[in-house]
């Protein structure tokens, strides 16, 4: 079996013309959808993650401001710029980049967030409405997955989806998408007593559960989709995902790369909430 290797970075690339288009339209109108990063203290995996999006910002046509705070400075510092940003008529969208230093809560953190500015999808209401099948925000990382899927013409509907991960960010809000697109949504993770015998039974496998390599050809029935979410960095320098991406080669009909798969998209979809929640604020007459 050939196995399609499926090419993020021009899905994105497709994507983000398309952004381009509506972000002149809403120009036309006075309009210029804005997003604001809030980055506290110096991970240094968050300041790649930080420029990228600056970066993606500038290419459609965003203004972006990128909001930096020591990693000392103190939760009401840091929720006193959130409600700041809640009222900038400027800002469509808000995204607290994670993890936040010890001591910072990151749950009463994004609940201060506006929810109709939270482009990120994170916030309870956001995360409720996405449940409840009428979603504001749905988060970039699966959403960007469920591109993929379209782009590709993969069917979901009738399907057996495995998903390994569970966390808010992902292995949930995707768990929830797979539904509503009406597959049949197994959920695992690294935990899970032996996790091949579930693995080998989805026609669409999402593995993000963060460890390297964790699924192996041998764990995945032939023929399936494999999305591999995980982006981890070896002893080596290297970047690796949460499947061993060589022995799926001639087994899985389709996987995704990493890097150059799901990362370019989860970016792309940044973008695409925050455009259109400007679109939002635009018909409602300029409130969010």
């Amino acid at each position: 079996m050939q196995t399609r290797i499926i090419d993020g970075n021009a899905i994105a690339r497709e994507l983000r013309a398309g952004l381009i288009r509506r972000v002149a339209a809403l120009a036309a109108m006075g309009v210029r959808p804005g997003l604001a990063v809030l980055q506290v203290g110096n991970h240094p995996a968050s300041k790649i993650y930080v420029r990228n999006k600056m970066k993606a910002c500038g290419e459609v046509g965003l203004y972006s401001e990128h909001i930096e705070l020591p990693a000392d400075a103190d939760e009401w510092t840091l929720l006193e710029r959130i409600r700041t940003l809640n009222r900038d008529s400027r800002i469509h969208g808000i995204l607290v980049q994670l993890p936040l230093p010890t001591g910072l809560s990151a749950e009463r953190v994004l609940d201060a967030l506006a929810p109709a500015k939270d482009v990120d999808g994170f916030h309870p209401i956001n995360m409720g409405l996405l449940a409840a099948g009428s979603p504001r925000f749905v988060p970039c990382t699966p959403l960007g997955v469920m591109k993929l899927i379209e782009h590709e013409e993969i069917g979901v509907q009738g399907r057996h989806a495995v998903v390994v991960g569970r966390s808010n960010i992902v292995g949930k809000p995707m768990a929830l998408l797979l539904l509503q697109k009406g597959a049949t949504v197994t959920i695992c993770n690294s935990r899970t007593p032996d996790l091949g015998a579930m693995t080998s039974q989805a026609d669409i496998l999402v593995v993000a559960a963060g460890r390297p390599r964790l699924v192996t050809a041998g764990m995945v029935k032939p023929g399936a989709v494999v999305i591999d979410v995980g982006i981890n960095r070896l002893a080596d320098g290297k970047l690796a995902g949460d499947v061993d991406f060589q022995s799926m080669l001639g087994t899985a009909s389709r996987i995704t790369p990493v890097p150059g798969g799901v990362g370019p998209m989860t970016i792309a979809m940044l973008l695409e909430n925050t455009v259109m929640s400007a679109e939002r604020a635009s018909a409602s007459g300029g409130s969010s």
